[in-house]
């Protein structure tokens, strides 16, 4: 918005009576906060990739996946 278009809508809300000035900043109001629930950006898992202590839990990850695959193996044996 440009300044003059800023100037003339100020103008134009002073003359307003007060009960409609209060609804025009109720509705501006709503309209912001539904703009900034709208603009809110989901965080994205390249915000948080490397944070995390390495190892992870005290386990390597390779360890981690060759015990999980050999438990997953026992469970399966045929009886």
């Amino acid at each position: 918005m440009s300044a003059s278009s800023y100037a003339r809508v100020l103008d134009e809300a002073t003359k307003l009576s007060p009960e409609e000035q209060r609804l025009l900043v109720g509705v501006l109001t709503a309209k912001l906060e539904q703009a900034k629930d709208n603009g809110a950006a989901r965080p994205r898992w390249e915000d948080y990739a490397g944070s995390a202590p390495y190892p992870l839990c005290s386990e390597d990850a390779q360890e981690w996946v060759t015990r999980t695959r050999r438990e997953s193996d026992e469970v399966r044996v045929v009886r």
